[in-house]
């Protein structure tokens, strides 16, 4: 650890040992204490095997509020503190011991895994050498003071554009390091592959690329699923009913009291972009799994169904389908599944992205070892390259376009819906660019945002391929811009309807000029925000 490191207080954890320097008389010292990277006085985990009578007595396992890790037809691993093994045990089915986190002391080993001081060191190499394609963020601390470090891949880094912000996380489980290699080794191909490799110049130029390698630092030095503070960081998202009762609203606050910081530091950061697709990696299976993990009502084993099923099983194909032997899985048909009709869990980070902001999130496991020997990641990076491609070009398909100030330009956050789906997304304060992934068909569409009209769309005809651009200026009933809705105004939308003026130039709800327009009008220039009735 470097001075500059103590002096901000950051500490080094190294293999068990906490090495601070202290300035003493102008000299620097050394002190190591022991203390099993800060895990020392955190309860032991138990990793438990536990088979199952049927394979419906996993629901059994998730009623009683256990980190449950895979469900298969025979057994369920689970992560159990010691009253947790108990009562695992007093049910009388059978059950192994796999593994005690963390390991002791002298048994830790990053085993070739890179960590985050590796990871700072190849982001500034890269941010170094293309400095016109990429930069890197520190983007929150860990418990311990480790940096959660990303790094942004595009055309043009600089510069805000009109590009759908895509991302992967990995090793948000300390124990589970395959997805930081595959993470970085994307990373790489696309700044070494740019201008040479279509698909990659396609990808870098017209998407904006986030990769955070490693979401649990501490849990990776320590060996250990949980972070620094034995929490699950993969169950301590906002719950849906319980933390949270719907969509954001552009301009509110997002509520990370009581969240790891880990936790608090991917919504933060999620609330300042708006990510249209995203995955996150993981180990122990082999699958794509989409959200709803939990819907309230709805039993572990049951499919929790969200307005965008067809979508979410549509762009999990897209992964699994390039990946091999994820979509030959005889567990999971094609290798996708729904999260809930697996096994049901509370606070994941899929189903906050996606009823939060809705985001296109799956949980990717992408192999049944979760530690493999660091030697196999050529095997892995060969198996999962193409579907991490595949995947994140979902993000160019559907509906795009800007949503803007109809008198002045300027770029308008707002709400976007598809008419009888109850899941928005929404268009970036800064260019005013949304994105909605949708499959082919015929859709109508609504735009609404704080002070303006709403704006509808219908026939919007989206095809394979390229997504439909379809721009939106809303208007605040200004239709002589003024930057005032007043009497003027009225007399404009009058005269329009009596066939004098432009007809386009009133109509500021895009259902074509009608009395409405004139009733929007009326209402904004006295106050009001509801929509006309009658």
């Amino acid at each position: 650890m470097n001075e500059k490191a103590a002096v901000m207080g950051r500490p080094t954890y190294i293999r068990g040992w906490l090495r601070v320097l202290l300035r003493v008389g102008g000299c620097l010292i050394v002190v190591m204490c022991s203390g099993q990277n800060g895990y020392g006085d955190v309860p032991p985990t138990w990793v438990l095997e536990v088979r199952l009578p049927s394979p419906e007595s996993a629901r059994q396992l998730v009623e009683m509020g256990l980190t449950i890790d895979n469900v298969t037809r025979d057994y369920a691993v689970i992560y159990a503190d010691a009253s947790e093994r108990a009562a695992v045990e007093s049910l009388g089915w059978p059950v192994r011991v796999l593994e005690i986190q963390p390991a002791p002391t002298e048994e830790k080993t990053v085993d070739g895994y890179r960590d985050s001081g590796d990871i700072a060191a190849l982001f500034s190499q890269w941010t170094s050498v293309y400095p016109h394609l990429c930069r890197a963020y520190t983007v929150g601390y860990s418990v311990q003071n480790r940096p959660l470090l990303a790094i942004k891949i595009t055309s043009n880094p600089d510069v805000a554009a009109d590009k759908p912000a895509v991302r992967y996380i990995a090793t948000i489980h300390g124990d589970e390091p395959v997805g930081t290699e595959m993470c970085l080794n994307f990373a790489e191909w696309l700044l070494t592959g740019y201008g040479t490799d279509a698909r990659v110049t396609r990808l870098v130029d017209e998407t904006v690329c986030w990769l955070l390698p490693l979401m649990n630092p501490d849990g990776l030095v320590a060996r250990t699923r949980r972070n620094a503070n034995s929490i699950d960081l993969n169950r301590n998202f906002p719950v849906y009913a319980l933390d949270f009762s719907g969509p954001w609203t552009p301009g509110g606050l997002l509520n990370t009291a009581g969240r790891e910081v880990e936790t608090a530091s991917i919504m933060e950061w999620s609330a300042s972009e708006r990510f249209v697709v995203s995955g996150t990696f993981h180990g122990g299976s082999l699958v794509a799994n989409y959200p709803y993990d939990y819907e309230p009502g709805v039993p572990s084993g049951v499919a929790a169904i969200s307005p965008d099923e067809d979508l979410f099983q549509y762009v999990a194909l897209r992964y699994s389908m390039y990946n091999p032997d994820m979509y030959a899985s005889t567990q999971f048909p094609q290798g996708i599944v729904n999260g809930s009709a697996w096994y049901s869990i509370t606070g994941s980070l899929q189903d906050w992205s996606y009823r939060m902001f809705g985001t296109l999130e799956l949980t990717l496991e992408i192999g049944y070892t979760k530690k493999p020997a660091i030697s196999t990641m050529p095997t892995y990076w060969a198996k999962n390259r193409d579907a991490m491609i595949s995947y994140l070009e979902t993000a160019l398909e559907g509906v795009r376009g800007l949503v803007r100030d109809r008198v002045g330009g300027t770029p308008v956050e707002a709400v976007v819906w598809v008419e009888g789906n109850s899941q928005p997304v929404f268009s970036s304060a800064a260019v005013g660019n949304y994105h909605r992934v949708l499959l082919p068909g015929t859709y109508a569409m609504r735009w609404e945002a704080a002070g303006y009209i709403p704006w509808r769309q219908r026939d919007i005809q989206v095809t394979e391929g390229p997504a439909t651009r379809v721009d939106v200026n809303l208007s605040t009933g200004d239709l002589n811009g003024d930057n005032a809705v007043n009497a003027s105004d009225i007399q404009i939308s009058v005269n329009a309807l009596l066939g004098e003026g432009s007809p386009d130039a009133a109509d500021v709800d895009g259902l074509g000029l009608s009395i409405t327009d004139l009733q929007w009008v009326i209402n904004r220039s006295i106050g009001k925000t509801a929509a006309p009735t009658g």
